[in-house]
């Protein structure tokens, strides 16, 4: 995985069939992974689980806790099940919880 939209992402998967997802970080979830966006490759047939385990594993602990609160938008829409496939080329949105007043 990469820290940067301008930098390649991660290497091909055993089926040599990858998926690619921008991942766009916000607020705390962009203060946790030291980026504010990073495209990933990963393997065909990942999951939303799949992908945000993988952000978490590279980012670290600060991050883990962050997804585990976290909504997650792919192309604006609400995911309710992270057990769906990732669609390739989605984005994928990270949002914390936001407190307003």
């Amino acid at each position: 995985m990469t820290s940067s939209l301008e930098t390649p992402a991660r290497g091909v998967g055993a089926s040599g069939a990858d998926v690619t997802a921008t991942v766009r970080y916000f607020a705390g979830a962009k203060a946790a992974a030291g980026t504010g966006a990073e495209i990933v490759t990963l393997p065909r047939g990942t999951t939303v689980a799949d992908l945000v385990a993988a952000v978490a594993a590279d980012h670290g602990e600060a991050l883990t806790r962050v997804l585990a609160a976290s909504s997650l938008l792919i192309d604006g829409l609400a995911v309710h099940e992270r057990t769906a496939e990732l669609p390739d080329g989605a984005t994928v949105d990270v949002l914390p919880p936001f407190a307003g007043g």
